[in-house]
């Protein structure tokens, strides 16, 4: 009964603005997950004239832009938050083509199989739901047309799966990625690094499993996949606040300095401002921007 509740308000907001002029609409809905053992809710915002295009004889397939939210958040936030308005202004303006955003809940799991192998997150996002996703909707299943971004948990989450995977993403995005170059045996100050370290030990172990930490690293699978990065020319694109308050600037700045030292394309921004929504919307749009443009060079 809660989720319905939870629901109604964007039901509501969508309908209200579909009446206002042509905008695009959201779906949110749940599949029952064979993997995770548990229902997981998401969120799709689909373009405007979506229905009529995909009912069509010749339905029209769209690119798709898998968005992973931050630790605290859920499918619904960046919605709630002022991303409907801006991904709807950016459209209007031309700035930004016609693609689906999907937003699965991603609850605390920083997007990865936990150590002690509980929560297989990693297994269910690329065995499960990605296919469901684009089984569901219309949908083009190429690399080309698929790229992924996320904010801080999020952010991590989708350096992690880019990296990883090359081959399935044509272009990746992070704001505030929860990026700590450190691993954990190799400094005493690991439980200072940050306020969120006494969050990771459901994920990554307690003590720190370090093969497993190492395992999900951005920064191993840049070096580890290199090759296959610049060999797929995978878009990357991040930014930061430089007065980000869990230190994720710096993170942000050893992952520029480490890709350029490997060679491999990118783009990175460190501007003013600290880890909070403000931020994330201040420059959600270049984000957005950045992977429809490289959505009009894969069509």
């Amino acid at each position: 009964m809660r989720r319905c509740f939870r629901c109604f308000p964007l039901f509501l907001v969508s309908l209200l603005l579909g009446r206002a002029h042509a905008q695009g609409r959201i779906d949110c809905n749940a599949l029952q997950s064979h993997i995770l053992v548990e229902i997981v809710h998401y969120c799709v915002m689909l373009p405007p004239g979506y229905d009529a295009a995909t009912a069509s004889r010749s339905p029209r397939h769209y690119p798709v832009l898998y968005f992973l939210h931050g630790l605290g958040d859920n499918e619904q936030s960046l919605f709630k938050g002022g991303g409907w308005d801006l991904i709807e202004d950016l459209r209007q303006k031309g700035q930004i083509s016609d693609f689906l955003v999907v937003v699965p809940e991603g609850e605390r799991s920083f997007y990865i199989n936990s150590a002690d192998g509980r929560v297989r997150y990693s297994d269910f996002f690329i065995r499960e739901f990605m296919p469901y996703i684009e089984s569901r909707y219309s949908i083009r299943r190429e690399r080309s047309a698929r790229a992924i971004s996320g904010v801080s948990m999020g952010g991590y989450g989708a350096l992690r799966f880019a990296f990883a995977y090359p081959e399935l993403f044509s272009s990746v995005s992070a704001q505030s990625a929860a990026l700590i170059s450190q691993s954990p045996r190799q400094t005493e100050t690991m439980p200072m690094l940050t306020p969120l370290s006494g969050l990771l030990g459901s994920v990554f172990g307690n003590p720190v499993d370090l093969h497993h930490w190492n395992q999900n690293s951005p920064f191993v699978l840049a070096k580890r996949n290199r090759a296959s990065i610049r060999t797929t020319k995978l878009s990357i694109y991040f930014n930061c606040g430089r007065e980000d308050e869990f230190g994720f600037d710096q993170g942000a700045k050893e992952l520029h300095r480490q890709l350029q030292e490997e060679g491999i394309e990118h783009e990175y921004h460190l501007y003013p401002g600290n880890h909070d929504a403000g931020y994330f919307l201040a420059h959600l749009g270049e984000a957005l921007m950045f992977h429809s443009r490289v959505f009009a060079t894969g069509k």
